[in-house]
């Protein structure tokens, strides 16, 4: 039998519960949760009941040994606008279709082969930086991104029309970033302003998306890419995917496959923007392994310095900062009953700056990952990718992405910040930074070493400083 008792939590207001906090300060409120009551902690958003999970132990159960138990969770709604019945909201026979249809795409010949389109891409974008001539670093990574995930999975190129693309998806997340945050969601159909601009950017995309499928419908060269599996794929009963599966399943690798890993490499370039040192441990990494040549594929196993930096910036900067899942069926968690229908949160920005795990958790010391300490984490206590059957299917994508970005970026240039621009969080989807982040970029001269200056810089403690919320 199950227990009876629910989890500890904060007080609730009677109307709202902690909705008010939760919409304040998301971050202080969760991790204030989990300092205050534990592993477990329940609280209200209006009428709905919640738990924020804290454990690796019991994310694990939740995402992975339980996974059958659970669904995606109410917020999901939201995003149907925008990404119809795609792979991250589908689910069932349906959704495990989906997924087996896509997995082709990302096995590791295949990813492999997509390396070159990626220094490739960013060359072109770094042909565009002037020296000493401020860049909005967060606005190249959204481009350059869009430009590999529709060049690698789709075979298009959409370099004149990324701007475009880029503004319809930031409307139609903003709209669902508006819906979240009332205490009683306005359904899609009712023509407030934000969903009007939400059906007309993806109304947008979907443009887009249809000019990309009809022209590889006209095109007589056999491919390999994603968007070709999409098309001659067959279920088994010989049906193929509708028009309208097409272009949800195309919205959702345009948003998922760009929006995340040019986060993780906005944040990433900030932090080592502002720690001249950790560019230089870089740099002597790339002077050995890269050279003067352009970073492969075949360079990855040695850039370990590398690695670790995007290792380290998406613990303290996770682009995907929270997971949620609703039980079907009630179960116990922790020794507590836990109904069917509750909303399950489990949030990297908590689990990756947990000092139980992580020793000084709130600092930025990328070569935490090449110690032994982190062979020896508990395996939910870093989850950048989620984990269980729905782990991010690009994870590896998105790695090789980053290490490649990163490397082809930091041989020919270092960075500075731009003194006084905000730096803002907007958690809303993922966690974007709300104002940019603008940085002067130096063009770097071969085997260039620190200025006294940057010497300076490095003796400073390496502190990950939070940038606020507005």
């Amino acid at each position: 039998m199950l227990p009876r008792h629910r989890p500890p939590g904060p007080p609730q207001r009677l109307l709202t519960g902690s909705f008010r906090d939760f919409r304040r300060d998301l971050f202080g409120f969760l991790q204030g949760c989990a300092q205050r009551y534990g592993d477990v902690v329940w609280f209200r958003l209006g009428r709905r009941p919640c738990v924020l999970v804290n454990h690796p132990d019991l994310i694990e159960y939740v995402l992975v040994k339980n996974s059958r138990n659970f669904k995606k969770p109410f917020a999901f709604r939201f995003t149907r606008p925008v990404l119809g019945n795609g792979l991250l909201t589908s689910e069932g026979d349906f959704w495990l279709r989906q997924r087996r249809l896509a997995a082709g795409a990302f096995h590791g010949d295949r990813i492999a082969a997509y390396g070159a389109d990626m220094v490739d891409a960013a060359t072109r974008m770094l042909d565009t930086w002037r020296d000493g001539v401020p860049r909005d670093i967060h606005a190249d990574m959204m481009q350059v991104t869009l430009d590999i995930v529709a060049r690698t999975l789709f075979g298009a190129d959409v370099t004149q029309r990324s701007g475009d693309i880029g503004e319809s998806l930031f409307m139609a997340l903003r709209s669902f970033a508006v819906n979240f945050n009332r205490t009683i969601p306005l359904p899609a159909w009712i023509p407030t302003r934000g969903n009007r601009a939400a059906r007309a950017a993806v109304r947008g995309l979907n443009r887009v998306v249809r000019q990309i499928i009809d022209q590889r419908r006209r095109d007589s060269q056999p491919r390999n890419d994603l968007l070709s599996m999409m098309l001659h794929a067959r279920d088994i009963d010989g049906s193929q995917m509708t028009d309208e599966q097409l272009l949800d399943e195309a919205r959702t690798f345009l948003l998922a496959g760009h929006e995340t890993t040019a986060i993780t490499l906005s944040w990433t370039l900030y932090l080592l923007a502002s720690r001249p040192h950790e560019q230089d441990r870089l740099r002597a990494e790339l002077d050995t392994v890269v050279g003067d040549r352009l970073p492969e594929v075949n360079d990855m196993k040695s850039l370990k310095v590398t690695e670790s930096i995007i290792l380290e910036s998406m613990r303290l900067y996770p682009p995907a900062f929270m997971i949620g899942r609703e039980p079907l069926a009630d179960f116990e968690l922790a020794g507590y009953r836990i109904p069917a229908g509750t909303t399950i949160f489990m949030s990297q920005w908590v689990m990756h700056r947990d000092g139980r795990f992580y020793d000084r958790p709130d600092q930025f010391e990328p070569e935490r990952w090449t110690s032994d300490k982190a062979k020896a984490l508990p395996k939910m206590a870093y989850f950048p990718f989620g984990g269980g059957p729905r782990v991010c299917i690009g994870n590896t994508f998105a790695m090789m992405e980053g290490v490649l970005l990163l490397a082809t970026i930091a041989r020919q240039w270092s960075l500075e910040l731009v003194a006084d621009h905000p730096i803002r969080l907007a958690p809303v989807l993922t966690l974007r930074p709300r104002y940019g982040i603008q940085v002067v970029p130096h063009k770097r001269t071969s085997g260039a070493r620190a200025t006294a200056k940057d010497q300076d810089a490095a003796s400073s403690p390496a502190s990950a400083h939070t940038p606020g919320f507005d």
